[in-house]
């Protein structure tokens, strides 16, 4: 019920104050009038189909959400300016990068106290746990959905009418990374942002394929080390992950012949044998401990370039071609779950066909994202090379 209220104008002072002290009254009347009809009337249902063609009804746009992959917080943040204020509960692997945890902690402290969801897919998910936290959504990763112990937890979450979405960043990027965007974002009512990332991201992506075209454009043969110098030599991307990447870019990912799946290991030995005419490794703050390659969030050029020599001194590696002739280059591997892979792409473009992409800068596209969508910059050093 909305009670009376009258305005003298012959108190507001002259004509010119009078007009704009009744514009302010009107402009507050229809705001409240908003909000009063906002909270009188029920939202609408919000009909989602997730990656893997699941029909989902939320019954209004999701505020609480359970996080099956933590580490796609900054995902939800290219959408909402408070993401972590949508969360009831996450798994705990967004805190294996300390600096980019400790980034968003600065700028949200309530992400210190979300609750931590144990396990990995190998484990499912704790649904136990998860119905004490009443969500109306739960996000699940792709490649976690794919685990038969998760396909088990979601059965669980559907026989308790928990409603979840399936999404992919990781698997199939170029395939599903704007699609599961445009999930998220109408899951929790923010349509508008999703598609704003999606025309940046198009935009960007048009400028690398559109310079492709060529049918007789070289491809040069490419070995990219995956979690350089943190385990044994030497894991790489199969069908699936950062190969769709080389091959939109027009390189030849020369791992294919030995890995069938998403991603395998490949012997020095073989490498050495294949001498791939480019060398990329990928590394994070993950690998630090392991005195691995280390770039990403927080990460200085000097701590990226110590790693990173320390890796090409390799035996075995620093004997490739790529390596005595300078075509070895580095990248943070944790593009592998955002769509601000778009710079990745731009980067791929420059290392495999430098006189087309010359004028292509992708730092000016991770500064435009930092601008313009992330609500936490991403800082650091995410490539050594172009």
């Amino acid at each position: 019920m909305v009670g009376t209220f009258k305005v003298d104008l012959r108190a507001a002072g002259g004509p010119a104050a009078r007009l704009r002290f009744g514009w302010a009254a009107l402009l507050w009347l229809a705001a409240l009038l908003v909000a009063l009809a906002a909270t009188a009337a029920p939202a609408a249902p919000v009909e989602i189909t997730d990656i893997i063609g699941r029909k989902v009804t939320l019954e209004a746009p999701a505020r609480r959400i359970v996080m099956g992959a933590g580490r796609q917080l900054p995902v939800l943040g290219l959408l909402h300016p408070d993401p972590a204020s949508l969360l009831v509960g996450w798994r705990g692997d967004f805190k294996l990068d300390g600096a980019q945890y400790g980034a968003w902690a600065a700028k949200f402290p309530a992400i210190d106290a979300i609750p931590v969801l144990g396990g990995n897919a190998a484990n499912g998910l704790p649904v136990e746990t998860i119905l004490t936290l009443e969500p109306d959504l739960v996000v699940i990763d792709l490649y976690d959905a794919e685990a038969a112990a998760t396909q088990r937890s979601m059965e669980l979450l559907d026989q308790l009418s928990i409603p979840f979405v399936v999404v992919d960043f990781f698997s199939h990027p170029l395939e599903n990374a704007l699609p599961s965007l445009r999930i998220l974002g109408k899951a929790i009512g923010a349509e508008g942002r999703a598609e704003a990332f999606a025309a940046f991201y198009e935009t960007h992506l048009r400028r690398i394929t559109s310079r492709l075209v060529s049918g007789d454009l070289r491809r040069p043969g490419v070995f990219m080390h995956v979690h350089a110098g943190g385990m044994p030599c030497c894991p790489t991307p199969g069908h699936g992950v950062f190969n769709e990447m080389i091959e939109l870019t027009k390189g030849r990912n020369v791992a294919l012949d030995q890995v069938a799946g998403l991603f395998g290991n490949v012997s020095l030995e073989q490498l050495i044998a294949d001498d791939p005419e480019i060398y990329i490794a990928t590394g994070g703050a993950h690998l630090a401990a392991r005195g691995g390659l280390v770039l990403g969030p927080g990460v200085t050029k000097q701590q990226a370039d110590a790693s990173f020599a320390k890796l090409l001194a390799t035996p075995g590696i620093a004997e490739l071609t790529a390596v005595r002739t300078g075509n070895a280059f580095a990248l943070w591997h944790m593009f592998n779950d955002t769509p601000a892979h778009i710079a990745m792409i731009e980067f791929l473009a420059k290392v495999f066909h430098p006189d087309l992409f010359a004028d292509v800068d992708p730092q000016e596209t991770i500064d435009a994202i930092n601008r313009d969508f992330l609500p936490v910059p991403m800082s650091g050093t995410y490539w050594i090379g172009k």
